[in-house]
């Protein structure tokens, strides 16, 4: 038996519309079996393909659990899937194809920031409602030009925010910056100027990397060469990784605080040595076998947690965005569309818009004047500890 039928039908159906706030009135008596066709837009191949073929098992593995809870009533989800080979003109090239498709209600697209930076155009166009799992701003803002375009991931004045806090509490007052030379980097080395400046920490020195560097070796070199007491990493998780090992070659004994963007899977594996006693920015789902789970919502985390484990053999911190996305389209297409069968895309954007959702991932509140829907306390404070990472004492969020 697989695991997600470890649990009965019902507990998984009660679990999952646990996580709603819509109040799951879909359409009274009427009853609609059409199929709500959801596309999605991943780097299966090329620099980002990681974490896209992370985003593929979630997004496949949250549409098998919601088609078979019950919780959509007579209705199925039906998922389609391209790469775009984390080239931002190939994914052009499908939100274009999807758009065109009379059957596909919305688009998730993956992790690549300068995908979905240069869709949102097209997008808007083409009048298809989109949730991307990418990080940039741009994304997102300005809203009256990207109405049609959403957002699940953590955003950099959130994270900027979290890591300063963290910073200050440990009384550290020299810091160096390792940010990537992408759009989102670029929003970080901002954001924490803005929050060093009000909270008295001093930036000793900046460097970029490119998203498809392998070898940081140079930057890190020079950012520790002033003695920091801590270097910030605000790169994906395999950049992060090559920071930490090149700092400890170059004998750097101070902190290491990664962003959201450095998180990636549960379990360390070759780094858990050289990342021993980082800091990391994510969410409580990452270590929700560290929380008691006294919610609804923490328990559907913790059975999401349970089920990508058992079915992928580990577990990895943006899966639950994936997860997430599927479910904010579901509860839209069950409120907007209830026994029409057909596809109203204009009415799910306006649906989208105000969604409010206790997520896997956290809360999650969309407004017209914000499409970035993950909350600031979502975030917590993780650290590494025996190769995997663990909630630091005493970070829970006290709302999520």
């Amino acid at each position: 038996m697989s695991p997600i039928r470890s649990a009965s039908l019902a507990a998984l159906a009660s679990a999952v519309l646990a996580t709603t706030l819509t109040g799951c009135q879909f359409g009274g008596d009427q009853r609609d079996t059409s199929r709500i066709v959801i596309a999605a837009d991943l780097e299966l191949s090329g620099a980002s393909a990681a974490v896209g073929k992370v985003y593929q098992r979630a997004l496949e593995l949250k549409v098998e659990q919601l088609n078979s809870s019950g919780a959509l009533g007579g209705r199925k989800i039906e998922l389609k899937v391209k790469d775009n080979r984390s080239d931002a003109s190939e994914s052009l090239r499908n939100i274009n194809d999807f758009s065109n498709d009379s059957h596909v209600s919305a688009i998730i697209m993956g992790g690549c920031n300068e995908c979905a930076v240069g869709a949102v155009r097209t997008i808007d166009e083409k009048r298809i409602p989109t949730i991307a799992l990418a990080s940039a701003g741009a994304i997102t803002d300005p809203v009256a030009q990207r109405r049609y375009v959403f957002k699940l991931a953590p955003n950099a004045a959130d994270n900027a925010a979290a890591l300063t806090v963290e910073l200050t509490r440990r009384n550290i007052r020299k810091v160096a910056l390792l940010h990537g030379a992408d759009n989102y980097g670029q929003e970080g080395l901002t954001a924490l100027r803005g929050q060093f400046g009000k909270a008295g920490i001093r930036l000793l020195d900046a460097e970029a990397v490119r998203p498809t560097d392998t070898d940081v070796s140079g930057q890190v070199t020079q950012l520790v060469e002033n003695s920091p007491q801590a270097l910030v990493v605000w790169t994906p998780p395999e950049q992060a990784a090559l920071a930490v090992d090149n700092a400890r070659r170059d004998r750097f004994t101070g902190s290491f605080f990664f962003d959201a963007s450095a998180a990636g899977e549960l379990f360390l594996g070759g780094a858990a040595r050289s990342a021993e006693q980082t800091t990391l920015v994510f969410t409580q789902t990452m270590v929700i076998d560290d929380v008691i789970a006294t919610t609804p919502a923490k328990a559907a985390r913790r059975q999401w947690f349970q089920d990508y484990t058992a079915r992928f053999g580990g577990y990895h911190g943006f899966s639950s965005f994936a997860a997430d996305a599927v479910q904010l389209i579901a509860d839209a297409e069950l409120r907007a569309g209830a026994g029409s069968g057909t596809v109203n895309r204009k009415v799910l954007r306006d649906v989208l818009e105000t969604a409010q959702l206790d997520g896997l991932s956290g809360p999650i509140r969309m407004t017209p004047d914000n499409h970035s829907g993950l909350m600031p306390q979502a975030l917590t404070t993780l650290v590494a500890r025996g190769g995997r990472w663990h909630l630091a004492q005493g970070r829970i969020p006290k709302s999520s």
